[in-house]
């Protein structure tokens, strides 16, 4: 099985990033992690994390306490369901982050 693993910047800054997992076997894609990384008052957070545990294709969005919402994701594909995390993170980072910091200030 192989496995690759890189992270790629939504920021110039590098404060905000995606972190990205990807297991091949035979040619095929078997489980993904997508992630957004915030970093806050210069300490990392996952904030958003999409993955296939639990047997089911799922997003977990997390607050600062680390108390998570899962919420199932109706994509069989592993294709598609990497596409679709990672486009997600890109097209509503900023509200992610926004809600975390939000439940940072309670």
């Amino acid at each position: 099985m192989g496995s690759k693993e890189f992270t790629k910047d939504l920021t110039p800054d590098g404060e905000d990033r995606l972190r990205i997992r990807i297991n091949i076997e035979k040619g095929k894609v078997t489980d993904v992690v997508v992630q957004y990384e915030a970093r806050i008052k210069d300490k990392w957070y996952s904030i958003v994390r999409y993955d296939c545990s639990h047997g089911f294709f799922h997003r977990d969005i997390k607050n600062p306490k680390g108390e998570k919402t899962k919420q199932p994701i109706p994509i069989q594909n592993l294709n598609d369901a990497l596409t679709y995390a990672e486009q997600d993170i890109k097209d509503r980072w900023e509200w992610y982050k926004e809600k975390f910091k939000k439940g940072m200030r309670k």
